[in-house]
């Protein structure tokens, strides 16, 4: 007895399907009825004539509702700053849930950047990426009821190193500019570390006094320097000094600053950006401390 093949019984069995599927169309186009159908819906086929599947959609959490006032972000909205800089959030009362503050405090960038929250203190929170900024990259920071979108520019990096007493610049990796400098004596070594461009005043008058030397010590000194740029908060500069230019690229004469030509403290503070980096190596100073303000990658 012949016997038929189960792909015959499986083909008429669809066939009845799709038969059922046609006169239900039909039925629904004669009536002018519209069925709605969700939009995950996945309709249910026989014998595995098979569909794809749908992941559901994954919500994003709501962000943090911040518990305090609008605090102070550093970088104003609009500026551009070197690739060292740190973002630091400062708010008008000591915060006592620290983890809560900072889900309610966040950082994006056009570039991937993966980086960090840890504090100075009870009323400031600082953020700074594992490794510098990527160049060219816009920042939005958004804290509470404050925001800022700024702009880190070319990845400027001055390294200085004990051994050739030379400062050598880099642009986006390529060197633009090669300084001789000076830098401290014994007994005033220039410390170690990644310094953080500050401020740059073309005149400033530099006082031993300051910290703790008096003006009036074999050591003290009270003078007007020009094209000052500030690497450190403890009052380490690159600036100007005409008088030490017969040592500058041989042997340390300052009391812990890099000493440069006029010329080159000029173009140094007319090139460079807050939050550029100047990476000091081979001294016997020891290493900027990471509480120095401007000390943050030590």
């Amino acid at each position: 007895m012949d016997e038929k093949p189960m792909y015959f019984e499986a083909n008429l069995q669809q066939s009845h399907w799709l038969r059922r599927g046609l006169l239900l169309s039909a039925a629904i186009a004669a009536t002018g009825a519209l069925v709605a159908v969700p939009a995950q819906a996945q309709p249910i086929l026989p014998f595995g004539l098979g569909s794809g599947s749908s992941a559901p959609a994954v919500a994003e959490p709501a962000p943090a509702v911040a518990q305090f006032a609008p605090p102070n972000i550093n970088i104003a909205d609009g500026e551009t700053v070197g690739v060292a800089q740190p973002i630091v959030i400062s708010f008008k009362e000591p915060i006592e849930d620290r983890a809560a503050a900072e889900r309610a405090i966040k950082v994006t960038s056009s570039a991937n950047a993966p980086g960090h929250f840890y504090w100075t203190s009870s009323k400031q929170v600082r953020w700074k990426p594992y490794e510098f900024w990527p160049a060219n990259t816009d920042v939005t920071v958004v804290a509470g009821g404050t925001s800022s979108s700024f702009h880190i520019g070319d990845a400027f990096v001055a390294t200085v190193d004990d051994a050739t007493k030379m400062i050598v610049v880099t642009r986006n990796g390529e060197v633009v500019r090669e300084m001789p400098t000076s830098l401290g004596k014994p007994g005033y070594e220039t410390p170690n570390g990644t310094y953080i461009v500050g401020e740059r005043l073309e005149k400033m008058t530099m006082d031993s006094s300051t910290y703790g030397v008096p003006v009036t010590d074999p050591e003290g000194y009270k003078l007007e320097v020009e094209y000052a740029t500030r690497l450190s908060n403890s009052g380490i500069f690159i600036h100007a000094a005409p008088w030490s230019v017969g040592q500058q690229g041989y042997s340390n004469a300052s009391h812990g600053c890099l000493n440069v030509s006029t010329a080159d403290g000029k173009w140094f503070l007319e090139n460079s950006r807050r939050g550029d980096a100047v990476v000091v190596t081979g001294t016997q100073g020891g290493t900027l401390s990471s509480g120095d303000g401007l000390g943050d990658w030590n």
